[in-house]
Formats: structure tokens, sequence, C-alpha cells
């Protein structure tokens, strides 16, 4: 497969490559598209067997749910019956955003796209090109991250290509994200509401909003056995190809074993980077 890539200038969008990446996602085609958070890979959240062609470009496991994203609030209402009340102010307050809520499913939501829960993710992401496309698309797109599973989820066009060319249909290039970092994701089926997921919406900013909310003790490190209900609960998740040295002590050990290191690798033509602190960065240097 070829995969088509297009640009997109955020200030003037063009509506003939919106109409064509969205006819790929009615078809039941694969596109790439930007969101402010990471770029998404889009297909239609209503053909199961799209929701395959998900799963199977990106070698993600078939129980692994994706995300449902929409461009209208009202559209919740064909995924869901159950819209708490809680959920109707998180919405006022962050949608368009980086948040995606899950709710009892509709029977019109198909098990391919839940990972065989009951249960569906929403976002109403803030992106304008991931808005327009959505609306042209029918409204409703599964969207994970679009990478390699297990792989850091893509902040730029380039990313998505070096991971899923040839796997896709088309990747907009939208240019580089927002925010870099996936959807806070919040279950709102169990009362408090519980955090599955930590993103840019934090535990403090929803409970400016609604009352208490707990965090999903996997978020926490303990081992459990029970189905994942959102992305990234189960599985290796956002690994990266490079080796990570973490290097400890006072700061005079710390630069000497750093530069060290670096002298290494570089001595055997490795590329080196080198992440550190404000504090620190101007005495490494």
């Amino acid at each position: 497969m070829k995969t088509e890539i297009e640009k997109l200038n955020l200030e003037a969008i063009d509506d003939k490559i919106i109409a064509k990446a969205a006819a790929i996602i009615r078809d039941g085609g694969l596109v790439a598209f930007p969101t402010e958070t990471v770029y998404g890979l889009g297909a239609d959240a209503m053909q199961a067997s799209a929701a395959k062609k998900i799963y199977e470009a990106k070698g993600r496991p078939s129980d692994n749910p994706l995300i449902v994203h929409i461009a209208e609030v009202s559209d919740l209402r064909n995924l869901t019956d159950e819209v708490p009340g809680k959920a109707v102010k998180l919405a006022k307050a962050f949608w368009p955003g980086p948040l995606t809520m899950i709710f009892e499913k509709t029977d019109i939501v198909p098990y391919g796209t839940t990972g065989g829960l009951d249960t569906v993710a929403v976002r109403m992401p803030s992106d304008p090109i991931a808005r327009e496309l959505i609306l042209a698309g029918g409204g409703f797109v599964s969207a994970p991250s679009a990478n390699t599973s297990g792989r850091p989820s893509p902040t730029t066009a380039e990313h998505v290509s070096e991971d899923l060319s040839g796997k896709i249909d088309m990747i907009i290039d939208g240019g580089s994200v927002d925010i870099g970092l996936e959807s806070t994701i919040l279950d709102m089926t169990v009362n408090p509401p519980m955090i599955l997921r930590p993103g840019a919406i934090t535990a403090e900013m929803f409970e400016e909003v609604i009352d208490h909310v707990t965090i999903d003790e996997t978020i926490l490190g303990i081992e459990t056995k029970k189905a994942p209900k959102a992305p990234g609960m189960k599985y290796r998740h956002y690994a990266p190809k490079a080796k990570l040295t973490i290097v400890e002590g006072n700061i005079r050990e710390e630069v000497l074993a750093i530069r060290q290191l670096v002298y290494e690798a570089i001595r055997q033509g490795k590329r080196v980077g080198i992440i550190a602190t404000n504090e620190t960065i101007e005495i490494g240097r």
C-alpha cells in the first residue's frame, strides 16, 4: 500500500484534502491526522472492519479499546444513553480538549471498536483539522495514537510516516502538535469518577469542577488481572527504541559520568541526547 501524505495549513484548511481524507474513512480506510495531543490514526468508529484495520496496522491487541472522537457534544447521545451530570459539567469545562470520558455504550457502537467492552471511550479534540475531518468523515472517528503499538506517540507527521508508511492510506501533515501527551481518561461509569490514564488534565483540575476523583490502581503500579477499560492500562506502552541511562550522584560526579558516557558513545559512532534540568544544564556544558 502506498501512503499518501497531504500537508494542511491551519490558517487555511483545504476542503478538498479534508473531503478526500473523509472519503477514505467512510470507505473503511485509515487516515492519520493531528490533534492537540498527538497524531491519531482515524477510522470509521461505526465499522468493526475498520477497527480491525487499525489493530492490524498498529500491531495492537484487539482487546485494547479505541477512543471514539466526536466534533459535536450532541453526538455523545448517539454513543451512550447515560450521561451523568458530572460528565456534563466536565464537558463544559474541558471539551473540546485533552479529556476522554468512558460511558456505557449503545448498541450502535461495535464491539470491534470498544475492544469487546460494554463501555465506550469518547473525546472531542480541539484541533481544527481533527474537527473538520471528524465532521466530514461521518461524525464518529476511532483514533488511537498513529504509531506502532508500544512505541512513543507521534507528535509530527514524520513520526507517523516512520512507523506506519505503507500500512495506512493517508497521513495529514498539520505540523507539530501542541501538547504532545495523550488525553487524560476518566471513567464516568463509576462513582466517584476514576482516572484510568493521566494526561494534561489533572485530578486537581477535575476536582475544581466536580467532587473527588480516584486513580486506577494500575497507574499506581498495583498488579491487576482486570480487563483494560482504556488504552495503556494493560500492555507495554510509550517504549522508545533508544537506550536510556539515568545518572545519579552529586553534580560533579553526574557531569563527569555523563561526559564519559557521551564520549564513549560518540567514539562508537552513536547519536546521543542528554536530558537535563534548568539548574544543571549550564554546569554540564
